[in-house]
């Protein structure tokens, strides 16, 4: 590895180990009051809070390489201090946010966006970093320079063989970088459709895709996944060609076994039950993962729970009761997917991880014998009660503890703000001139 990169690397944990140290040890007998009152509540349900801590504390959610970057909209983005310049910068933001939260040991790298002269060597950094690698991303959705054929009417599926082809090349080359990085998944998502009704043979174009993802899938280590994500609109406003759960669940039976099908919780039509989704996905056995963020009113990718942490919490419930009912073949991936318009990308990411574990810790506090009881006696009212008097608890305490137990920060946004690390940024990683239109 470069011995500059070595130097930074240490730099940057002894500055985050020291700034971890001052911060938790102002917060400790606050956390500790608060931990020994929750725990006294919990007791009188029955629950044991260091179980729950334990658990939470397992609990690992993958960071988007792109994520660590400000976002953008149609009409312009504006750069904030000490961006990442490259994948090996990236991964110096991302093992930040996993040296405060403890809860992101992975990241999901974008190709090209993220590509490198030697990925064995990149893998060695991260690991450096104490980081490994998640889903690898392909990207059929955009022009790259050198390249040979236009996207702009599709990639997987469009009429010309020889587009669907590239297509192909450029993820069978992002599973064997992949392997090495020691990923175990590629995520397939495209932005193919038709902005106009006529611009397309519907059936024909879904044809195309399963015969070009076929070629793909056959190209798949036996120990890896393909993951399908849809969405519903945007590019393709009109008809987008794995537009729904149902596209994606036809795709991945039709594909084979080690084809899933992932969830991201804006690519939906507006006011569908996700939480269904999860569970019919479940009984498919073809739960793939998720790509975790919020929405408003469409594909928004806001901060994960910052808008509805009650449907947060409703996914996780379903999540916790597959396992507490041992439902065959679920494994699912974690992920973020964001856009951080407004905000530093760093502590959106870490914020959202904590919400993540949140509904988690709240989703193993639900009674699941008693609500089991109200759903066979028809009880609403008490069955619903049961849900919310687990979402309602305040289980910022048991968080906090896990994060302390595994050399976190007790407070990541407090501690990362102490430690100056985006000032810091700001003055190795000078800011381009300008500002450019687009979502990263």
């Amino acid at each position: 590895m470069n011995d500059a990169r070595d130097i930074s690397t240490v730099a940057l944990m002894k500055s985050l180990d020291a700034a971890v140290a001052s911060t938790n040890a102002r917060l400790q007998p606050e956390l500790d009051r608060d931990y020994e009152t929750l725990r006294t509540q919990l007791a009188r349900r029955g629950v044991d809070i260091d179980r729950i801590t334990q658990e939470v504390g397992a609990f690992g959610v993958a960071i988007p390489s792109w994520g660590v970057g400000t976002g953008g909209t149609r009409f312009a983005r504006f750069p904030g201090p000490g961006e990442p310049r490259n994948v090996h910068e990236k991964l110096e933001d991302c093992a930040v946010i996993q040296r405060l939260t403890a809860a992101t040991p992975t990241v999901s790298l974008h190709i090209p966006w993220d590509s490198a002269s030697d990925y064995r060597a990149l893998k060695e950094r991260a690991a450096a970093l104490g980081l490994q690698f998640d889903a690898v991303n392909s990207n059929t959705f955009q022009d790259r320079p050198g390249q040979g054929l236009s996207y702009k009417y599709g990639s997987l599926t469009h009429t010309d063989p020889g587009v669907r082809s590239q297509a192909i090349a450029h993820n069978l080359d992002c599973i064997r970088i992949g392997e090495q990085l020691g990923s175990k998944a590629l995520t397939l998502w495209i932005a193919d459709g038709a902005n106009f009704p006529g611009q397309q043979h519907l059936s024909s174009a879904f044809e195309r895709y399963l015969n070009s993802a076929a070629a793909i899938y056959a190209a798949l280590p036996a120990d890896w996944r393909l993951l399908i994500e849809h969405k519903m609109y945007e590019p393709a406003f009109y008809a987008t060609v794995i537009q729904d759960w149902g596209s994606s669940l036809m795709a991945a039976e039709t594909l084979g076994p080690k084809a899933r099908c992932l969830i991201d919780l804006g690519h939906h039509a507006p006011n569908v039950n996700i939480e269904m989704i999860v569970a019919r996905l479940i009984h498919a056995q073809r739960l793939g993962g998720f790509h975790f963020n919020d929405s408003k009113y469409g594909d928004d990718d806001l901060d994960a729970g910052s808008i509805d942490p009650y449907r947060l919490f409703l996914i996780f419930n379903e999540l916790v009761d597959a396992r507490f009912r041992d439902a065959p073949g679920l494994a699912p991936t974690h992920m973020l997917d964001q856009s951080h318009n407004v905000t530093d990308p760093i502590e959106s990411l870490m914020s959202s991880a904590i919400e993540l574990t949140r509904a988690y810790a709240q989703a193993l506090l639900v009674d699941r014998s008693a609500l089991a009881e109200y759903q066979t006696a028809n009880d609403v009212l008490m069955a619903a009660q049961t849900l919310k008097r687990a979402f309602t608890t305040d289980v910022s305490p048991v968080l906090a503890r896990a994060r302390e137990r595994a050399g976190a920060a007790i407070d990541p946004v407090m501690t990362y703000r102490a430690s100056g690390y985006r000032a810091e940024c700001a003055t190795r990683r000078p800011q381009s001139a300008g500002a450019r239109s687009g979502i990263v």
